[in-house]
C-alpha cells in the first residue's frame, strides 16, 4: 500500500520541473492528482515557461502509474480561475487531502533597479498565488473534516537574503509567514502546514544567462560551465544543484502519515547551503 494511498493532491506549477516531479512521486505512492499550471509565457521571466505540451506530459506520466489525474490550465494570479480548476478536480476526484503550492518564477535585478512589473509579477505569482492556492483548497478540507497536509514551496531565499533578488526573497519569506499562520489556524482541524526550502534545483528555472551572470559577474558572457563552480560553492555537500525528486521525497514525507505530528516546520533540502 502506498504512503498516500487513496489521497487526492492539488498541485500548482505541475506541468514540469518540481511540480511534475511532486505529482509523479505522490502518484507513485497512491495519490490521484489535480494538476494546475499557467502554461503561458510571462514577459518578466528570463527563460521559457511551461507549455500545454508539458502539462500533457505530466498527465501521461501519472496515467502510466494507473492513477487518476485532472489537469487544468489556470493562472495562480487569477483566484476565480484557480478556484474553478480545483472545483473541477474535486468534482471528478471527490476531495482534496494534500495541497502543494509550488507555482513560481524567478527573475533577477538589484533592488533599486527592478521594474514595477518585475516586482509585481513576482509577488503576484510567488506569494499571492500561494495564498490563492490555499484559499481555494482550505474550505474543502474543513468541510471534509478529515485533516490533511499543505506543503508550500519556499527556498533558501525564504530564510536568508540574496543579492539581485529582493522581490524573490520577499515573496519566499512571505510564504513562510503564510505557512506559520495557517499552521496556527488549521492545527485544531488536524490540517498540517509546512514549507520546503530547496537549494538550486535542476529545473529550467536556473538554467539561463541572467543567473549565470549573477554568479559570474566577472565574465562578459558566462556559460553553464562557468556557472557550475560557484554553484557548488553555495552548498556544504559539493553539488551544484539537487534533483527535483529530492524535493519530492520531502513533499511525500510531509504529505504522508509519517509526518502526522509535523506542522509549522521549515524543511530544508539544501545540501547544507543555509548552514554554510
Amino acid at each position: 500500500m502506498g504512503r498516500v494511498e487513496g489521497k487526492v493532491a492539488f498541485i500548482t506549477g505541475a506541468a514540469r520541473g518540481q511540480g511534475r516531479s511532486h505529482a509523479v512521486r505522490l502518484a507513485q505512492e497512491g495519490a490521484d492528482i489535480i494538476a494546475v499550471d499557467f502554461c503561458t509565457q510571462i514577459d518578466t521571466a528570463p527563460y521559457d515557461l511551461a507549455t500545454p505540451e508539458d502539462l500533457a506530459q505530466t498527465v501521461k506520466e501519472i496515467e502510466a502509474l494507473d492513477r487518476r489525474v485532472v489537469a487544468v490550465q489556470a493562472d495562480v494570479r487569477d483566484y476565480g480561475a484557480l478556484k474553478a480548476a480545483l472545483e473541477q478536480g474535486v468534482a471528478e476526484l471527490g476531495k482534496v487531502d494534500i495541497v502543494v503550492g509550488n507555482a513560481g518564477i524567478l527573475s533577477l535585478g538589484r533592488a533599486h533597479e527592478l521594474t514595477e512589473q518585475e516586482w509585481q509579477d513576482m509577488l503576484d505569482i510567488n506569494l499571492t498565488g500561494v495564498w490563492h492556492t490555499v484559499k481555494a483548497a482550505i474550505p474543502h478540507m474543513l468541510e471534509a473534516d478529515n485533516g490533511g497536509s499543505i506543503i508550500l514551496t519556499s527556498s533558501t531565499a525564504g530564510t536568508k537574503g540574496l543579492g539581485n533578488a529582493a522581490h524573490y526573497v520577499a515573496a519566499k519569506h512571505g510564504v513562510v509567514g503564510i505557512m506559520k499562520t495557517l499552521a496556527v489556524e488549521l492545527g485544531p482541524h488536524n490540517i498540517r502546514v509546512n514549507t520546503v526550502h530547496p537549494t538550486q534545483v535542476n529545473t529550467p528555472l536556473i538554467f539561463h544567462k541572467p543567473l549565470y551572470k549573477a554568479f559570474r559577474p566577472d565574465l562578459e558572457d558566462p556559460t553553464l560551465e562557468d556557472f557550475i563552480p560557484p554553484s557548488i560553492g553555495i552548498n556544504l555537500i559539493p553539488v551544484p544543484w539537487i534533483e527535483s525528486v529530492d524535493v519530492s521525497n520531502a513533499v511525500l514525507f510531509l504529505a504522508s502519515d509519517e509526518a502526522r505530528y509535523v506542522t509549522g516546520t521549515e524543511l530544508r533540502i539544501d545540501a547544507g547551503a543555509l548552514t554554510k
